[in-house]
């Protein structure tokens, strides 16, 4: 690509890891090098893992258990951690024209990764990178710094009525 942007993917309804999957695999279609960086993830039965890591550079970084918003563990952090300075080096190396950060803004909400080392991500990425940023929860300054911003907004989901996560369609 000529020139790559800084996509992000939030709100508090579904989809934005789904939206960011469907724009690798349509990548990978067109033989473009994707990379995909999952934080706080540590399960590769997802049925994306399994798809996904065949087309693409894929990697997961988080314990796989519940993160205590209020003290994320040693092992959360070490995780989150490791999935930065991959992401550092990936997003800066000009290698993959698209690198997709799963999770991020999340694992920055729970204090794992600063907000200023995802701005730091969005600026110093290679100019030929299209850099996409998942997770609910976005500040400001995620917004304002990215091109493209894509809010989800729940208006009704099935949770509510006690339907668990779903194989197939929700992991």
């Amino acid at each position: 690509m000529k020139k790559g942007y800084v996509q992000v993917y939030t709100g508090g309804g579904k989809g934005k890891s789904t939206a960011a999957f469907g724009l690798a695999l349509r990548a990978a279609g067109h033989s473009l090098n994707v990379r995909i960086i999952q934080f706080l993830k540590n399960n590769k039965s997802y049925g994306e893992y399994s798809v996904l890591s065949k087309m693409t550079k894929m990697s997961q970084h988080g314990s796989g258990k519940f993160v205590d918003p209020k003290n994320p563990s040693r092992e959360d952090k070490l995780s989150a951690e490791e999935g930065f300075e991959l992401a550092k080096k990936d997003v800066a190396s000009g290698e993959y024209d698209i690198v997709i950060l799963d999770e991020i803004i999340v694992a920055s909400s729970l204090g794992l990764v600063s907000e200023e080392q995802v701005i730091s991500l969005m600026k110093n990425k290679a100019e030929t990178t299209e850099l996409v940023l998942t997770g609910r929860g976005a500040t400001e300054r995620m917004i304002e710094e990215a091109d493209l911003v894509t809010e989800m907004n729940e208006v009704k989901h099935y949770y509510s009525s006690n339907v668990k996560a779903r194989e197939g369609i929700e992991f």
